[in-house]
């Protein structure tokens, strides 16, 4: 039986307990069109090796440079590590689904990978919500900055990120992978992300779409309401601002952040803010490789190419290696 056919397969269990729990399941990828594949392959090998390049050394860079060693770049090295870590959960096993007609992963692998994304995915969303403080303090209470956020601060807070995200994590999998699945076992996707999984479940999963959309709810209006708050703050203080080298100053320091913050957040709500049932499987798909593979990719250019300080940093590190 070959995927198409495996994935209109609806003869589930009528009962949970009448099932057969599969072993394994069977990822399609990104297209089954035999084309496309080689072309893809090339392309978004291209995207990760770039994805992996800039971020590695957007931390090299912050670690080794004494000029970027601030509360504000030390959660950019944070964040390039989380996008890092987010492509390579996913990113070669999409390379690998272009090689072949498709992949199989085990249920447990399944769940694990899913568990990964979604503690990336959580950690990056906190830590956005974290750097709009720190620009806050930045902005609007200078003097008091390097006081207000110390380093033993700053590590505190990325623990206590990575901590909510992992134990926010392992609850939506639980959640998820306590569903009886008994067939068919083909996941219309190229990674085990919550829609296409939910979808092969043999039971309702109303109860669980719910928990897992208030959650995300939970989560976004947590985060967007410190980067609001923090945002509305800074604005007031830059408008209060009498010089206007001041002001271009303040807003120069934030436009990185806020370029990351409408990518990331605009299409994890447009992802995951409507019912799994409602959104088609190939349009979510496409998004999931914006937010996946495109945006670790997007990050350090955008902080590299917009930050003055990053890219006088690059150019004293390029000297000196010409120099030794």
């Amino acid at each position: 039986m070959d995927g198409e056919s495996l994935l209109n397969h609806s003869d589930k269990c009528a009962t949970a307990e009448n099932c057969t729990q599969v072993t394994w399941f069977l990822m399609l990828g990104l297209t089954e069109q035999e084309g496309l594949k080689g072309m893809l392959f090339v392309v978004f090998l291209f995207i990760y090796s770039v994805t992996l390049m800039g971020n590695l050394g957007m931390i090299v860079l912050i670690h080794t440079e004494p000029q970027l060693h601030t509360p504000m770049y030390f959660f950019l090295s944070v964040l390039s590590f989380t996008d890092s870590s987010y492509s390579t959960v996913d990113t070669p096993r999409l390379l690998g689904n272009f090689l072949t007609s498709g992949q199989s992963i085990s249920f447990a692998g399944c769940a694990v990978q899913m568990a990964l994304m979604s503690l990336l995915g959580t950690a990056e969303c906190l830590l956005l919500a974290i750097m709009a403080y720190d620009r806050f303090v930045a902005i609007c209470h200078p003097l008091l900055y390097h006081t207000i956020m110390s380093q033993r601060l700053c590590v505190q807070l990325v623990a206590a990120i990575y901590t909510a995200s992992a134990a926010n994590s392992a609850l939506l999998t639980s959640y998820i992978f306590k569903l009886p699945y008994c067939g068919p076992n083909v996941i219309n996707h190229y990674f085990c992300d919550l829609p296409p999984v939910l979808q092969l479940a043999c039971a309702d999963t109303a109860e669980v779409e719910a928990i897992i959309f208030s959650w995300f709810a939970l989560i976004f209006f947590f985060t967007i309401t410190i980067i609001l708050v923090s945002y509305a703050y800074i604005l007031v203080t830059i408008c209060r601002m009498h010089s206007l080298e001041a002001q271009n100053k303040a807003l120069s320091t934030c436009a990185s952040h806020l370029t990351v913050i409408c990518l990331w957040y605009g299409t994890i709500i447009f992802m995951y803010a409507q019912p799994s049932s409602h959104s088609p499987m190939e349009q979510n798909k496409v998004v999931s490789v914006f937010y996946t593979v495109v945006i670790p990719m997007l990050n350090p250019l955008i902080y590299s190419l917009r930050n003055k300080d990053v890219k006088c940093a690059f150019k004293r590190r390029c000297l000196s290696k010409l120099t030794s």
